[in-house]
């Protein structure tokens, strides 16, 4: 299963970049959503190999997923890798300059099964698909004026 989005921001790719690996803001804005999140991995700075655990309720279950950064590409991009039981999933964010003060960001996330319960939990996320993808494109759209906000404190 495949699920994508794009969006323009109305700042340079490089402060975008920089906002969008953020790590430590993400997982306290994953955590403040419900989930728990902890990176397992012995790195000190940002790059391919960083790693964390997470553990979140979807469909009325507990998941948990391992998700490791594959692709580190400042400042066009990146690449994570996520598994669990039965479901691997991989996550590209691309960006691209628009222009000075304008980037585009495109999140793709793709969905693998590996087994029969993830292909029963990823055939009910492709029949709420319009709602899902209603819902990323709003919380995209509310992450791309974040940043845009951030910028122009910093302007």
């Amino acid at each position: 299963m495949n699920l994508g989005t794009k969006e323009d921001i109305e700042a340079p790719i490089e402060f975008v970049f920089e906002q969008m690996t953020d790590f430590k803001a993400i997982e306290r804005a994953a955590m403040r959503r419900g989930a728990e999140v902890q990176r397992v991995d012995k790195m000190s700075g940002k790059g391919e190999g960083m790693m964390w655990d997470a553990a979140f309720e979807l469909r009325g279950k507990t998941r948990e997923i391992e998700m490791e950064l594959t692709e580190y590409d400042p400042p066009n991009g990146l690449v994570m890798s996520s598994r669990s039981t039965g479901l691997g999933g991989k996550l590209v964010v691309e960006l691209v300059a628009l222009s000075k003060t304008r980037t585009r960001v495109t999140l793709n996330l793709d969905l693998e099964p590996k087994n029969l319960a993830a292909k029963l939990l990823v055939q009910s996320l492709k029949l709420a698909r319009k709602s899902i993808m209603s819902r990323m494109n709003e919380r995209m759209i509310a992450y791309s004026n974040e940043i845009e906000r951030r910028y122009k404190q910093t302007a």
